[in-house]
């Protein structure tokens, strides 16, 4: 524990209680000079009420009475024998309330994708639990049927940055393991400003040329059998009608 609980708090009290310079607050309370010197003005933590350190056993008034008499010298955090082995609890990412029913979507977007992620990396990008990322897997989940794949970085779920850095773990893992990687997987490992970059792949040819002379059986066209050379027939050959005369010869 190497700054005071409520740092802000704590440093409008000991600007509006002691005569410690800004610099000394702020290195106390990890806050800069400035803005040390925006509360002393009212200009920050506007309506923050004052947090005593003294009271709540972070500094003792004769610490406070020796930085005041020497600009130069740093306020000292008291001990507290309690806060010793107190270290940040390391596990899932917290995910809000709000957003916990788009984490299938996301699983199955990461396990369609980036098949190289282990299921721990996914349950600490996201924060999900592993078997929920095992039965999306297998496709045993119980919603598996109406779960569409969306990207977990268009949910809010984690950054593209956050992202990047694991699939790029990830394949660095497997690189190191022997395993050959595909052209596809090589493609996902462009970080996001070089994919922006790239060019677009032409989904069509832009010109096809040559084809215009071979004819539909594969052979070389000289132009003869083009079926546009041809004359166009009279309409009255479609039907076949009998001349005049023939009609004549058969009424006799």
């Amino acid at each position: 524990m190497n700054k005071p609980i409520m740092a802000k708090a704590t440093a409008v009290w000991l600007v509006d209680n002691t005569t410690l310079s800004f610099k000394q607050i702020g290195d106390f309370c990890d806050l800069h000079e400035l803005e040390v010197q925006g509360i002393a003005d009212g200009d920050v933590a506007i309506g923050v009420k004052g947090f005593d350190p003294v009271a709540n056993n972070q500094l003792t008034t004769d610490e406070i009475a020796r930085c005041e008499k020497d600009p130069v010298a740093k306020l000292k955090l008291k001990h507290n024998p309690a806060a010793e082995g107190e270290q940040k609890r390391r596990g899932p990412r917290y995910t809000p309330l709000s957003k916990r029913q788009d984490r299938p979507a996301s699983i199955l977007w990461l396990v369609k994708f980036h098949p190289e992620l282990t299921d721990a990396q996914i349950s600490k990008l996201i924060g999900t639990t592993k078997p929920t990322i095992q039965s999306i897997r297998e496709r045993t989940h119980w919603n598996i049927q109406n779960i569409q794949p969306i990207d977990p970085v268009a949910l809010g779920l984690c950054k593209q940055t956050e992202l990047d850095a694991v699939v790029q773990k990830a394949a660095a893992k497997k690189a190191a393991d022997g395993e050959v990687m595909t052209d596809d997987e090589r493609r996902k490992l462009v970080s996001t400003e070089q994919s922006l970059g790239m060019d677009a792949d032409p989904k069509v040819p832009s010109s096809i040329s040559g084809l215009e002379t071979f004819s539909l059986s594969g052979n070389e066209d000289d132009g003869d059998d083009d079926p546009r050379n041809e004359e166009t027939p009279d309409a009255d050959s479609f039907f076949n009608l009998p001349d005049s005369d023939d009609e004549e010869d058969a009424d006799r």
